[in-house]
């Protein structure tokens, strides 16, 4: 599958708008409740998908993290949880819609933890802030953002819980984004420009993920979408 730029991007933000929507509809539906486990909510997040956009397909593990369970990153994979009555949880969800990919990630709290509270009220604030210091920075590479939103969630008052901060996204499949492929990461180690074309010449597009975690060890928070539109 090959469109021009104007076409791929209205096809991105396309597919973001309906992950919006999909969150949207978790909320209003109480999908994230005491006493569900983990994987359950997830099943059902899926099968919404299906519902409201005929979407079967994800580019990506789903997952639904709560409690201690929110500290971990990406690649691993904590047993299935009861969420609790005073719990933080966050979905992190990649759809695919008319072949192309969402990326969205959201976060949830219940109780009234005033400290849950503020990490889930600063996730937007640090993201919109960090998005704001790439639109300035036209030649910023992997590297510098990443130090960017480092030094973002330390001002807040919180750590990074992952080794980056975000990944290249577009078609599916995209262009394969592993470990061995650093450049295609907002990550310490990659020195590149993000404003640039892939291999195929297309334009790179990026999604930002903030994972913020509590010092002590506690519990995290997370937040996802598009960097490079929107």
């Amino acid at each position: 599958m090959s469109h021009d730029e104007p076409t791929r991007a209205a096809r991105l933000l396309s597919a973001q708008a309906k992950a919006v929507r999909l969150f949207e509809t978790i909320e209003e539906r109480g999908l994230i409740a005491p006493g569900q486990g983990e994987r359950a909510v997830s099943d059902r997040i899926r099968d919404l998908a299906n519902e409201l956009f005929g979407t079967t397909r994800h580019w990506h593990k789903r997952i639904v993290r709560s409690g201690p369970n929110t500290l971990m990153p990406y690649k691993e994979n904590p047993p299935d949880r009861i969420i609790g009555t005073d719990d933080i949880v966050f979905a992190d969800f990649g759809p695919i819609f008319e072949e192309y990919e969402a990326d969205f990630g959201r976060t949830f709290v219940l109780g009234d933890d005033p400290v849950k509270h503020r990490i889930r009220t600063d996730l937007p604030k640090v993201f919109a802030a960090a998005k704001e210091h790439f639109a300035q920075h036209g030649d910023i590479t992997g590297r510098e953002l990443y130090a960017e939103v480092s030094r973002l969630a330390g001002e807040a008052g919180w750590e990074l819980g992952g080794w980056h901060a975000g990944h290249l996204v577009g078609e599916f499949p995209h262009e394969s984004i592993d470990g061995a492929d650093i450049e295609s990461y907002i990550a310490p180690d990659n020195g590149t420009p993000l404003r640039r074309t892939d291999k195929a010449g297309r334009t790179c597009h990026w999604i930002l993920e903030i994972h913020l975690v509590h010092g002590e060890g506690e519990f995290g928070g997370f937040h996802e979408e598009l960097l490079t539109l929107g």
